[in-house]
C-alpha cells in the first residue's frame, strides 16, 4: 500500500463543511479574476502596486495563494483597473454558471 494519499482521501479527512468549501472556492475565484484583470490591463505586479498603494510583495503573496486577501485589499487592487466587487444572490449566480 502506498504511503501517499490521493486528494479525495485527504479532502475527506479535512472534513470541510459545505460553507467552508464555498468560501475557499470563492477566494480562489476572486484571486484568479484579479490576476486576469491585471494581465488584461498589461500591468506587472509592480505597476499595480504603484497604482493601488498595495506593496508588490503583498500582491505576489495574494497571487500565489500564500495570503488570503481582505475585501478592502481586493478593492484597492481592482479599482485602478476599472473593477470592483459585487454581491449577487446565489440564485442569480447559479443561472450565470
Amino acid at each position: 500500500m502506498s504511503k501517499f494519499k490521493n486528494w479525495k482521501d485527504v479532502k475527506k479527512e479535512l472534513n470541510f463543511t459545505a460553507e467552508e468549501e464555498a468560501e475557499m472556492k470563492l477566494e480562489m475565484e476572486l484571486i484568479e479574476a484579479t490576476i486576469e484583470a491585471r494581465k488584461k490591463a498589461n500591468l506587472t505586479q509592480r505597476d499595480l502596486s504603484e497604482k493601488s498603494g498595495v506593496i508588490q510583495p503583498s500582491i505576489a503573496k495574494i497571487e500565489s495563494f500564500a495570503r488570503s486577501p481582505q475585501a478592502s485589499t481586493l478593492i484597492k487592487l481592482l479599482y485602478p483597473m476599472g473593477y470592483t466587487l459585487k454581491v449577487v444572490p446565489l440564485k442569480e449566480k447559479k443561472k450565470q454558471e
